[in-house]
C-alpha cells in the first residue's frame, strides 16, 4: 500500500478500556487451548492467583477449586497468563500510540487484534515508530516519497525508458534540497522503498520464518593475530572455522558461541544469502519487467533486505537460540538444585563433620542431633597414628555413628584414613556395624562460611569451622542448610554464569519454595533462611518469628503464630499448611 492510500484509509479509532477487559476475559479460553485443560478450572485459578495466593497454597490446599492442578500446571498458568495480559497491554499501547498519529486504520487495527505474539504487534508497530534520523528519512524531507510510491506501483509505460525516467524524476528536483540530478532522485526514492520493504510486517513475518528453518550460524577467530593470547587453552578451536544450519545448533553449543564472542575469542554471524528469501519479498511486491522503474525496484528491495532486514533477522535468531540455550540450561540446573534439596535427611543422628584438607589440615566440627554445634578439632593427613586416635576420642565420646566427609581436595585420603579407623574399630568389638561415612558435595560451603548468616549464627567460630559444620548439617537435613546459600553456589549448574541472571534467580527461588513446601518446615527448628520460603513469608515475617521464638520459647501451636507482629490473617492462612509444631 502506498502512502497516500495509507493516508486516505487513516483515521483515527478509538481504543477504549473495555476493549482490553474483553480481552482479558478470554483469556481462559485461550490458555484452554494451549494447555488442554478445562476454562473453568483455568479460570479459578487464574482468580485464585490474582487474589494473591501462592501456588504451592494453591496446588495442596485448593483441589477442589482448581480440578486437582499440580504446581507444574499452575505455574504454566502463571507463566501464560502473564503473557497473554503483557500482550493485550501492548497491542493497546501500540493502538493508541498510531491513533494519535492519525494513521491507524481498520485494517491495521484488525492485524493488531489478530496478532498471537509480540513480535508480530512490533511488526506493524515498525512504521510508525520514532526513529533517529535515516537515509530513508532524509529522502522523505527532501520530498522524495511520491517517487518511492510510483517506483512501488511498477507503472508499465510506453516509450523510451530513460526519457520516461527522467520526466517523472524531475518535479522532485530541487537544487535547494540538495537533489540535482535524476540519478540523485531515484536514489532516494529507493532508500524510501529500501525502508518500506524492510518494515513490511508482511515481509518481515515471512522472512523471519525462512531465517529461521534455513539460515546458517558461522564462526570464526576475530582476530587471528591474538588468538593465542585470548584462546591460550584452546577451549573454542572447535569453533573456530563453525558453520552449521540454526535448526541443527544445540543449546550448548549456543552458550559456548556467545562466551566467545564475550571474551572477543570468535565472531559470530547468522546469514541466509538474499536468493533464498527474494521471492519471499517479491511474492509481496511483484517486480514487473516491463515497467522501467523496475530497476530501481530490484535495487532498493536487494539494499532493504542487506542492510536493514538481514541485520535485524540475525539479531532476532540470536536472540531466540539465546532464549532458548538459557532456559534449556536454566531447567536442567533447577531439576538438579531440586534432587540435591530433596535428598533424604539423616535426623536423629549426631554427625562428625570433616573438611579435608593437605597443608592446613582437616577440619572437624561435631554437631548434635539438632545440628547444634558441640565441638571442633584439626588432624593432619600426614600424622596418621595422632589423627586416627583424633577421630577416635570424638567419635566414642559423642557417640557418634555418621561421618560426613567432604568431596574437596584430600577427600580421598581422608576417606582411607576414616576407612582404617572403622576396620580398626571392627576388630576391636564389632563397632563399624554402628559407624559409617558419607562424601558429602561441599561446594558453596566456603560461601556460607563467609555469608552473614553463618556469622550470625556462630559469631564466635572461624570460617573454617562453620564451612565444616555446613558439611556435617547437609547430610542431617540437606534442604534446610542448603537453602542457606545462594544456589548458584552449590555446583550443580553449567553456563550458569552466561545465562539470563534475573531468568535464574527466578526460577532457582521457584524450586526451592517448592522444595520447603513440599517437605514441610518445623516451625521451632527452622532458621529464617528457610522459613523465608514458606507460603505466604517473606524475609521480614521470617525474621520475626525466630525473634518471637526466641524470646518467648518454643511455639505451642500453630495458632501461636498469630501473636508475632507482622504476621496477618492472610499470611498465616497461606502458611499454616506448610508448618509444623514438634
Amino acid at each position: 500500500m502506498t502512502s497516500e492510500e495509507q493516508t486516505k484509509q487513516a483515521e483515527t479509532l478509538a481504543v477504549s478500556p473495555e476493549e482490553v477487559e474483553l480481552q482479558v476475559t478470554d483469556l481462559a479460553q485461550t490458555l484452554s487451548k494451549e494447555l488442554g485443560l478445562a476454562s473453568g478450572q483455568i479460570a479459578r485459578t487464574i482468580a485464585l492467583l490474582d487474589e494473591g495466593n501462592t501456588i504451592p497454597f494453591i496446588s495442596r490446599y485448593r483441589k477442589e477449586v482448581t480440578g486437582s492442578l499440580d504446581e507444574v500446571q499452575i505455574q504454566a498458568i502463571a507463566d501464560r497468563a502473564l503473557a497473554l495480559r503483557t500482550l493485550f497491554e501492548r497491542k493497546v499501547d501500540v493502538r493508541r500510540l498510531i491513533a494519535a498519529q492519525g494513521k491507524l486504520t481498520t485494517e491495521l487495527a484488525a492485524n493488531i487484534e489478530a496478532a498471537a505474539t509480540l513480535q508480530e504487534v512490533e511488526d506493524l508497530y515498525l512504521p510508525f515508530r520514532p526513529k533517529r534520523k535515516t537515509r530513508a528519512s532524509v529522502a522523505r524531507e527532501k520530498g522524495l516519497a511520491p517517487l518511492a510510491d510510483i517506483i512501488l506501483q511498477q507503472l508499465e509505460l510506453v516509450g523510451d525508458a530513460n526519457a520516461l525516467l527522467a520526466e517523472y524524476a524531475s518535479p522532485y528536483l530541487s537544487a535547494e534540497k540538495g537533489v540535482d540530478t535524476s540519478l540523485e532522485a531515484y536514489a532516494g526514492a529507493c532508500d524510501i522503498v529500501a525502508e518500506s520493504i524492510a518494515e513490511d510486517a508482511e515481509v518481515r513475518g515471512s522472512v523471519r520464518a525462512a531465517f529461521f528453518k534455513h539460515a546458517a550460524v558461522g564462526a570464526k577467530v576475530s582476530d587471528p593475530e591474538k588468538v593465542a593470547e585470548k584462546d591460550p587453552n584452546g577451549v573454542y578451536q572447535l569453533y573456530y572455522e563453525f558453520h552449521e544450519n540454526v535448526t541443527k545448533l544445540v543449546p550448548h553449543r549456543v552458550l559456548a558461541l556467545n562466551r566467545a564472542e564475550r571474551e572477543e575469542v570468535l565472531r559470530v554471524s547468522v546469514s541466509l544469502p538474499y536468493e533464498q528469501v527474494q521471492r519471499n519479498i517479491t511474492e509481496r511486491y511483484p517486480i514487473k519487467a516491463t515497467s522501467p522503474f523496475a530497476q530501481y525496484l530490484t535495487s532498493a528491495m536487494e539494499d532493504g533486505y542487506k542492510r536493514l532486514l538481514a541485520p535485524a533477522m540475525e539479531r532476532e535468531v540470536r536472540a531466540e537460540l539465546t532464549r532458548k540455550a538459557e532456559e534449556h540450561a536454566i531447567t536442567i540446573f533447577a531439576a538438579n538444585l531440586r534432587n540435591l534439596l530433596l535428598q533424604p535427611p539423616l535426623r536423629g543422628r549426631k554427625v562428625l563433620g570433616i573438611d579435608p584438607g593437605f597443608r592446613t589440615g582437616c577440619k572437624l566440627t561435631v554437631i548434635d542431633e539438632t545440628g547444634t554445634f558441640i565441638e571442633s578439632d584439626t588432624i593432619y593427613l600426614f600424622q596418621t597414628g595422632k589423627a586416627q586416635q583424633v577421630l577416635r576420642n570424638l567419635l566414642t565420646r559423642y557417640g557418634i555413628t555418621v561421618i560426613a566427609i567432604g568431596n574437596g581436595t584430600a577427600s580421598r585420603e581422608t576417606e582411607q584414613l576414616v576407612a582404617g579407623l572403622i576396620r580398626e574399630l571392627e576388630g576391636e568389638g564389632g563397632k563399624s556395624g554402628r559407624i559409617g561415612y558419607v562424601i558429602v558435595n561441599e561446594a558453596g560451603a566456603s560461601v556460607y562460611s563467609a555469608s552473614e548468616i553463618a556469622r550470625q549464627e556462630f559469631p564466635t567460630l572461624d570460617a573454617t569451622q562453620r564451612g565444616t559444620i555446613s558439611i556435617a548439617r547437609r547430610l542431617q537435613d540437606p534442604l534446610a542448610e542448603l537453602v542457606k546459600i545462594d544456589p548458584k553456589a552449590v555446583g550443580v549448574g553449567l553456563y550458569q554464569h552466561d545465562v539470563d541472571q534475573k531468568e535464574l534467580a527466578d526460577m532457582l527461588e521457584r524450586v526451592i519454595v517448592s522444595c520447603v513446601n513440599y517437605a514441610g518446615v518445623e516451625l521451632n527448628s527452622a532458621s529464617a533462611a528457610l522459613l523465608k520460603h514458606v507460603s505466604g513469608i517473606n524475609n521480614r515475617v521470617a525474621t520475626a518469628i525466630v525473634n518471637y521464638r526466641g524470646q518467648h520459647g518454643p511455639f505451642k501451636s500453630r495458632e501461636e503464630l498469630h501473636k508475632v507482629p507482622g504476621l496477618g490473617p492472610a499470611t498465616f492462612v497461606q502458611a499454616a499448611g506448610f508448618l509444623k509444631v514438634a
